[in-house]
């Protein structure tokens, strides 16, 4: 009797910004038949150690992370970091993916085209091949769906120019979005704030975190969560 051949799973990197957006995509590639999702890539501060942009303490990721049952690879990026720098840090690191058997990298980005081709332009010549399963979901439907799955994140920075400081470290909920002022994206896509995921279907279990000190800076306000070791 001929043995059946199974057909190759599509290896996948996740980008991981340690937000609702990251953590959703996983929920989603999760129920992909033919994906499996082998680790969790970030972006970290290395002077500070915090995930870039987000300003999560690197403790938190690690508790994400082990959260997810994956491993993450953290790329340590100098502070500054100049555009080029950045480039070839993860030039590198999607050399190590594409030798180590990783068929292609996934991304969080929702509707910005910009943002898309850049990632796409960053991927075009490392043999891997980059997933975008959000994009084009309607923003508010899809905040909806989130939460409704029991999707829990707080939000860890906010855009001065867009949204008052007071909405750092606020729980990302239905409260929130009627208290977003006109215009705002209800998924933050246009910059407006970054969250911190502590709790959904991707994970195993919550990550304990209570929003601690709000810190104006470089026209951001950051709220420094905390976990249960901090």
């Amino acid at each position: 009797m001929e043995a059946f051949a199974f057909p190759h799973m599509k290896r996948v990197l996740l980008s991981w910004s340690s937000g609702k957006d990251s953590a959703w995509t996983l929920h989603v590639l999760r129920q992909s038949p033919d994906i499996e999702v082998v680790g969790l890539l970030t972006t970290v501060n290395q002077s500070a150690q915090r995930v870039a942009m987000h300003a999560v303490r690197q403790s938190l990721l690690e508790a994400q992370a082990a959260a997810t049952g994956l491993p993450v690879t953290v790329l340590n990026l100098p502070w500054p970091c100049s555009n080029q720098e950045y480039e070839a840090i993860l030039s590198a690191a999607c050399k190590n993916a594409r030798d180590s058997g990783i068929d292609a990298v996934a991304f969080g980005d929702l509707f910005l085209r910009d943002i898309r081709a850049y990632r796409e332009t960053q991927m075009k010549d490392t043999g891997l091949e980059p997933l975008f399963p959000l994009w084009e979901m309607p923003t508010g439907q899809l905040a909806g769906d989130m939460m409704r799955a029991g999707l829990r994140a707080r939000l860890t920075c906010v855009d001065l120019k867009k949204l008052p400081a007071e909405f750092a470290g606020r729980e990302f909920d239905a409260r929130l979005l009627t208290d977003f002022p006109a215009g705002t994206d209800p998924c933050g896509e246009n910059g407006e704030f970054h969250t911190f995921c502590y709790a959904g279907p991707m994970f195993s279990a919550p990550i304990a975190v209570v929003p601690g000190e709000v810190v104006q800076r470089d026209g951001f306000a950051f709220a420094d969560l905390l976990g249960a070791g901090d």
